[in-house]
């Protein structure tokens, strides 16, 4: 089916539905539709937000500090680190990303639940600082799937999506740690599977959309 659950959490379903902020985890292979899905199901949840990630790389023309990323310099990232205000924090493409924990905890106390989008390693960094955040694993009907859409994306070089399918495979033999999944197949199905997971964790029904 389009979602499923561990056991860790299925027992919860016959208590009654209270609303807590959560943070919510989802990760995924790169291609899996994370982004999209997330989208879609914003809309549908008014108290839910995404968090916003630092990082240290230059701002794009159009973007906005604060809106699309919080952008710091390598040594106010670097001080933030050392200080301990990241959940998470990794450096890609010779650039550095992180969740910075006031981000979260300014939605949290304010009583909205926050998503953080995240690949394998934050997820798993965020899951150990945060024990009571709920992980969704996005995942894709198949690799060739996978492949066929990265490639459709158009984003990457053909040594790029080799890349990042060897780091998929690797992300979804760990899809057993999450506490519940979801393969976009459909978009649509994948769409209210995720918001489900959701409505479910976080106590709030979501509005039909």
């Amino acid at each position: 089916g389009a979602v499923g659950t561990s056991t860790q959490r299925a027992g919860r379903s016959s208590e009654p539905v209270t609303h807590r902020a959560r943070v919510l985890v989802i990760s995924g292979p790169s291609g899996a539709g994370k982004g999209t899905l997330i989208e879609r199901i914003l809309p549908r949840f008014p108290g839910l937000t995404v968090a916003i990630s630092a990082t240290t790389r230059a701002m794009r023309p159009g973007e906005v500090d604060g809106v699309e990323y919080h952008f710091l310099t390598p040594q106010d990232f670097s001080a933030a680190v050392d200080e301990g205000q990241f959940l998470e924090h990794v450096e890609y493409a010779g650039n550095r990303y992180g969740t910075l924990r006031h981000e979260v905890a300014a939605h949290l106390s304010a009583g909205r639940s926050v998503i953080v989008e995240i690949e394998l390693k934050g997820a798993r960094a965020i899951r150990a600082m945060l024990p009571d955040a709920v992980t969704v694993f996005i995942a894709p009907p198949s690799m060739p799937e996978l492949a066929r859409r990265l490639e459709d994306r158009n984003t990457d070089t053909v040594g790029e999506i080799a890349a990042r399918l060897e780091v998929g495979k690797r992300e979804l033999a760990a899809i057993g740690e999450f506490d519940h999944h979801v393969v976009n197949d459909d978009l649509d199905a994948a769409t209210a599977a995720l918001a489900d997971v959701i409505a479910r964790e976080i106590g709030i029904e979501p509005m039909e959309h």
